[in-house]
């Protein structure tokens, strides 16, 4: 093994003890960085709309079904509802690490529309992985409101045309979309927690330290090239038992025998980029 030095989001240096090799043990150059910068100047108005609208439906939607959830609630499905949310945290974090994954190990940012929306951030984080700590509650937050709309929708109109009956026999599984939507939605500022070493509120580095929501630490696992382990972003909680079964290599493998295509050449190219 050997140990590759690194400057960390502190601005020091630390020392990362993994293989060095092709590929592997290459510095995170910042926003300086060619590719970083072309990157962000792709980051368009279109796209800061769409990022607005979503928050700002998402949010909408959350609170009608929260006040739904509290108006129907019954001291019988206390168990029901602590296990829907253990299993929805569980969901949000596994869902979290498959986009992660799909995003950085394939894909584009040349794809007509998807490419510039959703895999140009994806690229842009590699280079310079503090450019999340730059970006406001909108453009980090957007694309996962987007994701979770049409299910709080779907979940706002079933409380208005249920009976209360069928409300009562379906509030665990609401209970379980609703804790799933609410990490999803928030995946990507727990995420941006993970790269923010100062001014961290004190009940964020709490739940850090205590791996409710993942942890500084843990996540530079990630951050060391080639980016091919830890995706998940929401909690971290499956990441090493996803590892130690090489979920993420056998479904690589599998890819690349179908399609010949290679995992994360896109991400090697815009790292590669000097102008």
């Amino acid at each position: 093994m050997a140990s590759m030095v690194n400057e960390n989001e502190c601005g020091g240096e630390t020392q990362s003890l993994e293989p060095q090799g092709p590929g592997r043990g290459a510095a995170r150059w910042g926003p300086q960085h060619a590719g970083a910068r072309e990157l962000a100047n792709l980051y368009s108005p279109g796209k800061r709309c769409q990022e607005w609208i979503s928050v700002i439906l998402c949010f909408s939607l959350m609170a009608f079904n929260l006040i739904y959830l509290l108006a129907n609630f019954h001291q019988g499905h206390i168990w029901s509802i602590l296990l829907g949310i253990v299993a929805g945290i569980l969901t949000a974090d596994f869902a979290s690490g498959f986009v992660h994954w799909g995003a950085d190990t394939w894909g584009s940012v040349d794809l007509p529309i998807f490419g510039k929306a959703f895999i140009r951030p994806f690229r842009e984080h590699h280079i310079d992985p503090t450019a999340i700590t730059r970006h406001d509650f909108i453009e980090t937050n957007g694309d996962n409101c987007m994701l979770t709309i049409v299910p709080l929708a779907n979940m706002a109109y079933n409380f208005l045309t249920f009976s209360p009956a069928e409300i009562y026999h379906i509030y665990p599984l609401y209970c379980y979309l609703y804790a799933l939507a609410i990490f999803v939605t928030l995946t990507n500022q727990i995420h941006k927690w993970s790269h923010t070493y100062f001014g961290l509120p004190r009940w964020v580095v709490f739940l850090q330290d205590c791996h409710i929501i993942l942890p500084r630490k843990h996540h530079r696992i990630h951050h060391v090239s080639p980016h091919e382990t830890y995706f998940c972003i929401t909690t971290g909680w499956l990441n090493y038992p996803l590892e130690k079964l090489g979920f993420w290599r056998y479904l690589e493998d599998l890819i690349q025998g179908v399609t010949g295509e290679k995992p994360r050449s896109d991400d090697l190219k815009w790292a590669q980029k000097v102008k």
